[in-house]
C-alpha cells in the first residue's frame, strides 16, 4: 500500500485513516511527525466501523500515547482505522501509515 498521510493542527481529533481489513496478516507501520510544540498527542485505533451510521466508534490508544515528540510504531493485529488525537497545543502532528501486503 502506498503510504497515507493525515495531519491535525491544534487540539481535537483527525479524520481516520482506513485500514484494508481484507489483507492477512495485518501489518501496519506508522510514524507521527510533530511540527512545533505539542504538549500531548495520542495515535488511536479502532476495531469498529469508522463510518458507522450510529456514530458509535470506540477508539483506543496505541503504544504512542501522551507523546510530545516525533515517534513511530506498528500494529500487528486487525484494526479498522487509525487517527490522531491532540490534547493541547497549537501546532501540527502528521501521521503516515503504510500497510504491508498491498501492491
Amino acid at each position: 500500500m502506498k503510504p497515507i498521510t493525515i495531519s491535525l493542527t491544534g487540539a481535537g481529533v483527525s479524520a481516520p485513516i482506513i485500514v484494508n481489513t481484507n489483507v492477512t496478516p495485518v501489518n501496519l507501520g506508522f510514524v507521527a511527525v510533530v511540527t512545533g510544540t505539542v504538549s500531548a498527542y495520542t495515535i488511536q485505533y479502532s476495531m469498529d466501523d469508522p463510518f458507522s451510521s450510529t456514530g458509535l466508534v470506540n477508539w483506543f490508544a496505541t503504544s504512542i500515547s501522551g507523546a510530545s515528540a516525533t515517534t513511530s510504531g506498528n500494529i500487528l493485529y486487525p484494526v479498522t482505522a487509525l487517527r490522531i488525537s491532540i490534547a493541547t497545543g497549537p501546532n501540527t502532528v502528521a501521521l503516515t501509515m503504510t500497510q504491508a501486503g498491498i501492491a
